[in-house]
Formats: C-alpha cells, structure tokens, sequence
C-alpha cells in the first residue's frame, strides 16, 4: 500500500447545529455542499502535516501538565486551521471568546515556533487556530 494523500477529515458531530456554529458561524468555514445535515467542502487547502499526538503531549501544550483535567471532554482528535500571521490569531483568539467559547489557553508559541489557541469542541476536538511560519515561506 502507498498513500498519496490525505483524502478527508470529517468531524463526528453529536448537535449539527451546534458543530455549524463553530466551523461556520465563528471560524467562517465555507460548505459548499451537504446532504441533511452533512456538510462539507473541497476548497480548502490541504493539509500540512498529520501526526500522532499522544494525550499526555496534548494536556501538557493545554495545560502544562502531562494529566489531562477530568473536568475537561477528553480529546480524540486535533484540528489546526492555518492563518496568515501572528496577529491574525489573536484577533481569532476575541472572536473565539466573544462568540462564547472556552479557550484551553490564550494565543501561545510554542517552543516549536507555531503560535496558536486553542479551544475544545463540544464533540471532544482540539480546535487550533495557528500561525506557522514556516508553512508560509517559499520552497
């Protein structure tokens, strides 16, 4: 077997309605198509990186500690959506607040270089919004 791509990431959704006010509504992702309450799109850029991401990793970037808070969803997933600069993901990071969601923590970088926040989806997923520099510079 040889895989070519990564050919689609779909959220399992619990509240529909809910997921649409996240994705669409407050991140203003387009869904050009859908059928009942599946939506979807293939016009957003692909994606960049895909890894394994153990729990331990994740609640340590969260929280700073390796335990995951029990009074927290646990995460089975982590999703990043790319902007472009710094800035731009503290202007995601009010409008994230504004519309009414709980960050995991304010805009960071990481000792990595990728600034990002953070929130956890009603459906136990890592929302990121990120800034990585070096996806923005020319090959």
């Amino acid at each position: 077997m040889r895989i070519e791509s990564l050919a689609s990431v779909s959220v399992v959704v619990s509240d529909a309605a809910l997921a649409s006010r996240l994705y669409r509504d407050t991140l203003g992702v387009v869904f050009e198509g859908g059928e009942g309450d599946y939506v979807f799109t293939e016009k957003l850029p692909g994606v960049k990186h895909f890894g394994l991401w153990p729990l331990a990793e994740a609640a340590t970037a969260c929280f700073g500690s390796a335990e995951w808070p029990s009074g927290r969803p646990q995460p089975q997933a982590s999703i990043e959506f790319e902007v472009g600069s710094r800035n731009e993901v503290d202007t995601a990071e009010k409008e994230l607040e504004q519309a009414g969601y709980s960050l995991l923590h304010p805009t960071k970088e990481e000792p990595w270089g990728q600034t990002i926040v953070r929130l956890i989806s009603n459906d136990g997923l890592i929302v990121g919004v990120c800034f990585t520099p070096w996806f923005h510079q020319d090959p």
